[in-house]
């Protein structure tokens, strides 16, 4: 068994039912002309976090520890596209709508990929999503079962949101969830902070938070 520090206390799980979950590091989100900036936010906030991330990520790798990988976006008839959601923010470019990167937040944009700092070698789940949490309407759960897994790792963006809503989804399906401070971000940071405030609270209502540093230290203790 692993023990790492945490708040609001010691988070302890077997690496090896331990699956790390790479939410969301889209070019979309994290780079200039995607679909974050057409919503008027600086990009650059978010990308304090690949550094920190791509170590955990080389860790989990050199360990064999399961990797997952999502995306949010949608098909390219945009089926699966609800108005409601397309419309919200008034943006300036909506989802669907051509950009410097192919069509915002659809599935074969240049886009809509994964970043290559972060990008997934082969082996690796990578898991498309048309909403902000990862459980729903993908087969995510089914993985993990079959898999044997039992805690989850997350990382990724925005914090506030499509992290959030995948901890409070994992965690009313009985997983416990390890969230990194330092590999997930916002364009808000006071968000940021706000929702690994609430991850943590009433004992961990949601799950457990910690940094990469304190995780990769407690993973060579555990070799």
């Amino acid at each position: 068994m692993t023990t790492v520090s945490a708040e609001p206390f010691e988070f302890v799980c077997d690496p090896k039912t331990t699956a790390l979950v790479c939410i969301d590091f889209q070019r979309d989100f994290m780079e200039p002309g995607g679909f974050g900036e057409s919503l008027g936010n600086d990009v650059a906030t978010l990308r304090v976090a690949i550094e920190p991330a791509k170590r955990v990520i080389e860790a989990f790798r050199e360990r064999g520890l399961m990797v997952i990988h999502t995306r949010e976006g949608h098909r390219p008839d945009l089926g699966d596209l609800f108005p409601a959601k397309r419309d919200r923010g008034n943006p300036s470019l909506r989802i669907g709508d051509a950009g410097p990167m192919g069509r915002l937040l659809t599935r074969g944009s240049a886009g809509h990929d994964i970043i290559p700092e972060l990008y997934p070698i082969e082996g690796e789940v990578v898991l498309d999503k048309p909403g902000k949490g990862s459980f729903y309407a993908t087969d995510l759960e089914t993985i993990l079962r079959a898999r044997g897994i039992t805690h989850l790792v997350l990382i990724g963006v925005t914090t506030e949101v499509c992290v959030q809503t995948t901890a409070r989804e994992a965690n009313d399906r009985g997983f416990d969830c390890l969230i990194l401070s330092d590999c997930t971000g916002s364009y808000f940071p006071e968000f940021h902070q706000s929702a690994l405030a609430m991850f943590s609270a009433q004992g961990g209502i949601v799950g457990w938070v910690t940094d990469s540093d304190a995780l990769l230290t407690a993973l060579d203790k555990g070799e």
